[in-house]
């Protein structure tokens, strides 16, 4: 696996954590909605965990551009 695929392989995986972030907030909607610290709960935590795949994400495209250069 060279360099390049293994940093897209990276990526990939992060849409896909960022994808089953989203789903598993919509499923949990329709019980955290009863209650407004629930809901602050659910959607902050999917915020952060999105927050920090990007944040992850990025170090690597810095990381490439480093080695690249």
């Amino acid at each position: 696996m060279t360099k390049t695929s293994l940093h897209l392989l990276k990526g990939v995986g992060y849409l896909i954590s960022t994808a089953s972030v989203i789903l598993l907030a919509i499923v949990s909607w329709s019980s955290a909605s009863e209650s407004a610290l629930l809901t602050a709960c659910l959607i902050g935590g999917a915020a952060f965990s999105i927050v920090g795949m990007f944040c992850r994400w990025l170090t690597y495209q810095i990381e490439k551009h480093w080695s690249d250069n």
